[in-house]
């Protein structure tokens, strides 16, 4: 058919001595070798190379394997000419001469004759044969079909195509492709099979290499694939990894040290007038809202290097904040008060949006709809309550689904609502389905917290360990944390950092306690408040950012020591203190 891609690299070719094309070592379809005068010029393998067949320290990588990948990745990144010089230098080609033809045949249309020489590599699965030959000649039937050479197309696919066995809904398909070809004209409102259909012949040739060995064939992207593999081994084993994966080097072996870690007190926050009981990053990790005893609520707005300022102080409640919820996007905020009532918040302006009340009962949770167009509030009947942001009440899921000390949580597709059931169980329900999923619990619960992902649910006991509920496939307990302390007051945690391998919590001991999500190991202790800590969140935008609310009236912004350098010479006015290292 002529004509092949020329997205590929130059082909390097070797000629016998009656100077016959024997074939090419990579997927080009050029016809002109690749070396020019260099030819004459390169360097030919010394007979004492080659003779070791194992490279590296550990005697396991194979010589001809590393370099036929080494040039594979030379040809794929463009370098072409190092791609040949290193086939000829070392001695080892790329691919076996039978490849390079095969691989030219392809490239150059030549699909009947490719077909047979599919049938000489020898050792393959009949139905690899059968699945590269389907292939080639549908490409063969589509090529035929563009140019109009309709008699030619169906003899191909009558007489080639149908006796490989290939299902009838396929048959059928391509069969189609002959009303909808140029001669024919196109459906109005169908688009043309063909134009979907046909490939690249470079293109056939990458589904061509996923059939074949990788012996044969290379896979592309071979070398890269292994690098980041070591890449990812690397950081799964960094016990303390908290830095974006872009920051990794091929030069030196990974390690994040401690210093990763958010374990220095970059600001002391000072505007509640009483202890501080729960506080949450928005989604997008530019807001931070806090809730208090003192009967109010507090935006607050994080600037450039982790600094946080004051936007909004929000009174309105009669009794203590116990919660806050950001809607998805941010622009929203739901706070749920002691006296029973959920205050809806303008975050720009302040503004209290809506009142969300039950008459004769009293609202003990909140949450959002993913599209932040229903809140769901857990009520004292045990009931949840489903309102739109008017305040109509569109749904009421009744029966135990909440207690009185509750959370809630709807999982970012919004179709499981989590919620307490019972004191040590922990209920799934199913908007869908109606259908119901319980997590029994070995002790009374006092708090839990979902992960981003929905993938975990970090539950905290009153026997002051903390179990992590994989809640994908195989619901189980996978993970269990101990050693902060607990014994009368509403501890809240959480997943952050990294891709959230870290579990943060706060502790009735006035610290801060950190572990590795999943090696269950506690890496840091953070001394700093004078109070419970009560509740900490993780910036979900910022892995290096940390924050803890406490019953001292504080609360405290967690970063790294070199934060605090960019933090010198910032000028801070107002309740906003920033009192450096807590770490000798």
């Amino acid at each position: 058919m002529g004509g092949g891609d020329e997205d590929e690299p130059p082909s390097k070719r070797k000629k016998s001595s009656s100077g016959e094309l024997v074939g090419l070592s990579n997927g080009s379809s050029h016809t002109e070798s690749v070396f020019g005068s260099l030819g004459e010029t390169m360097a030919r393998p010394l007979q004492s190379q080659g003779d070791e067949d194992m490279v590296g320290s550990k005697g396991v990588i194979k010589r001809v394997e590393y370099v036929r990948i080494i040039a594979k990745a030379l040809y794929s990144l463009g370098y072409k000419k190092s791609g040949a010089l290193l086939e000829e230098e070392s001695g080892i080609p790329l691919h076996s001469s039978l490849i390079n033809l095969f691989m030219e045949q392809i490239l150059e249309g030549n699909w009947d004759e490719s077909v047979k020489t599919l049938h000489k590599f020898g050792m393959l699965d009949e139905n690899i044969i059968k699945s590269a030959s389907s292939l080639i000649l549908e490409q063969k039937y589509f090529e035929l079909l563009d140019t109009e050479n309709v008699m030619e197309a169906v003899k191909t696919l009558r007489t080639y195509i149908a006796p490989l066995c290939i299902d009838n809904s396929r048959l059928r398909e391509l069969s189609s492709c002959i009303l909808t070809s140029p001669s024919n004209g196109l459906p109005n409102g169908i688009p043309s099979l063909i134009s979907n259909r046909k490939k690249s012949r470079s293109k056939l040739l990458e589904d061509l290499q996923k059939l074949l060995p990788a012996t044969l064939m290379i896979p592309e992207r071979r070398l890269e694939n292994l690098v980041e593999q070591a890449l990812s081994l690397q950081r799964d084993a960094c016990r303390f990894h908290n830095s974006s994966d872009q920051e990794m080097s091929l030069y030196v072996d990974h390690h994040c040290g401690k210093d990763q870690i958010p374990s220095h007190t970059l600001q002391i926050l000072k505007d509640h007038e009483d202890e501080v009981w729960c506080l949450q990053f928005s989604h997008n990790g530019k807001y931070l809202a806090s809730s208090s005893k003192d009967l109010s609520a507090i935006i607050w707005q994080v600037n450039g290097h982790s600094q946080v300022s004051l936007k909004h102080k929000l009174s309105g409640h009669q009794k203590s904040v116990s919660f806050v919820a950001w809607s998805p996007n941010d622009g929203q905020l739901l706070t749920c008060g002691v006296e029973g009532t959920v205050r809806c918040w303008d975050v720009e302006t302040g503004e209290c949006l809506h009142v969300y009340e039950k008459a004769g009962l009293g609202l003990l949770s909140c949450g959002w709809s993913p599209n932040g167009e229903r809140v769901f509030c857990g009520v004292t009947d045990k009931s949840i309550i489903v309102w739109d942001l008017n305040g109509k009440e569109v749904d009421v899921l009744k029966g135990k689904r909440t207690l009185l000390i509750s959370d809630l949580e709807v999982s970012s597709d919004g179709k499981l609502i989590i919620s307490m059931c019972r004191e040590n169980m922990i209920l799934l329900y199913n908007m869908e389905t109606k259908a119901e999923e319980f997590l029994e619990e070995t002790h009374t619960i006092v708090s839990f917290s979902l992960s981003l992902d929905d993938k975990f649910l970090l539950v905290n006991l009153c026997n002051q360990e903390m179990h992590l509920w994989n809640l994908k496939g195989d619901v189980k307990v996978v993970a269990m944390y101990e050693g902060y302390k607990r014994t009368r007051l509403l501890i809240r945690s959480c997943l952050g950092g990294l891709e959230q391998g870290f579990i943060a919590s706060g502790s009735e001991d006035s610290q801060v306690y950190i572990w590795q999500r999943d090696s269950m190991e506690l890496i840091e202790v953070l001394p700093g408040h004078s109070g419970a800590v009560n509740c900490v969140s993780w910036n979900p935008s910022n892995p290096h950012m940390l924050a803890s609310a406490s019953d001292d009236r504080t609360i405290r912004i967690w970063g790294l020591n070199a934060q605090i350098k960019k933090q010198k010479g910032s000028n801070w006015h107002g309740n906003h203190y920033c009192n450096g290292s807590t770490k000798k």
